[in-house]
């Protein structure tokens, strides 16, 4: 049973991250006879477990998507650990898009791992939870590093705190 309301809670902080960055597409769409899109990054394939263990989780928890479902124009994969998940989203949306949908608050200029990036919250989510960091990527769009608490744990450390000491681990196996 625990089980389960820990990957509930799990999976609605990654649908709230979604959320964070959803929202609708205005004016008409648009055609290019450019070379096809750059795919994007994929953690689950591109995060080695070495890192991963290092970063203090289990590769064999890996869950692809949300709860196991691939949403279209990203890629995302998390990762257990025994205190804290690690989630990585890959999308082609920009920094300014995050940075201009309603919810999404508090931006601030960090570097990680000597990475520059963009740390922000979604409005109304618990700050002793949750911590994301926006990484500009060449494929077109961001990479997020995502730390979110486990539900229920004593003597948790600050998200934001582990995700720049797991992010020296995971930022340089990011492509830039």
């Amino acid at each position: 049973m625990a089980r389960r309301i820990v990957g509930g809670v799990l999976a609605a902080a990654v649908v709230a991250v979604v959320a964070a960055c959803g929202g609708t597409t205005e004016g008409s769409p648009s055609t290019s006879s450019s070379a096809a899109e750059t795919p994007l990054f994929n953690p689950c394939t591109g995060i080695p477990d070495d890192v991963l263990r290092s970063a203090g989780v289990d590769p064999a928890t890996e869950e692809s998507g949300i709860a196991g479902v691939h949403q279209h124009g990203w890629e995302i994969c998390g990762w257990r650990g025994k205190k804290y998940t690690i989630t990585v989203y890959s999308t082609g949306r920009t920094v300014a898009e995050f940075e201009k949908k309603p919810g999404n608050v508090d931006f601030r200029d960090v570097t990680v791992a000597g990475r520059e990036g963009r740390q922000f919250k979604v409005e109304g989510a618990s700050k002793d939870l949750h911590c994301d960091v926006l990484f500009p990527a060449s494929q077109g769009g961001v990479l997020q590093l995502s730390v979110s608490n486990r539900v229920g744990l004593d003597g948790l450390e600050e998200p934001c705190s582990v995700l720049y000491r797991v992010g020296e681990l995971i930022v340089p196996v990011l492509p830039r």
